[in-house]
């Protein structure tokens, strides 16, 4: 059986972690850090500490209506790309212990164009 990093949730949710392949699962966010556990295979999971991570990137369409996906950018270990059934709620419960500067927007089509042709 998995032993849980955090002593107190404050959020959780279904979501998926898309690493080529998707794995469906339930976001955890609590004191210590940020767990995402796979449904089907209990062994299939994700313990992220608060102080690991570096950036939340967060991809914004429709002035802030829509967000499809988000991104953890840690320290060490890479970054992980997970999608979750309401993620304003999840980025709102990410944001009590990760600073505001440290949450990003990520860039539009046209901006990623732009950096192309400069």
């Amino acid at each position: 059986m998995v032993q849980s990093l955090n002593t107190t949730s404050d959020y959780v949710t279904k979501a998926t972690w898309q690493r080529g392949i998707p794995c469906y699962g339930q976001i955890m966010i609590g004191d210590r850090g940020f767990e995402f556990y796979n449904d089907k295979n209990l062994l299939d999971y994700i313990q992220i500490p608060w102080n690991e991570i570096t950036y939340v990137v967060a991809d914004v369409h429709f002035k802030g209506k829509y967000i499809p996906r988000f991104e953890l950018r840690t320290r060490n270990n890479g970054n992980f790309i997970f999608s979750a059934k309401q993620p304003i709620f999840v980025l709102k419960a990410i944001r009590k212990y990760i600073p505001a500067d440290h949450m990003r927007q990520a860039l539009s089509l046209w901006q990623k164009i732009k950096l192309r042709f400069k």
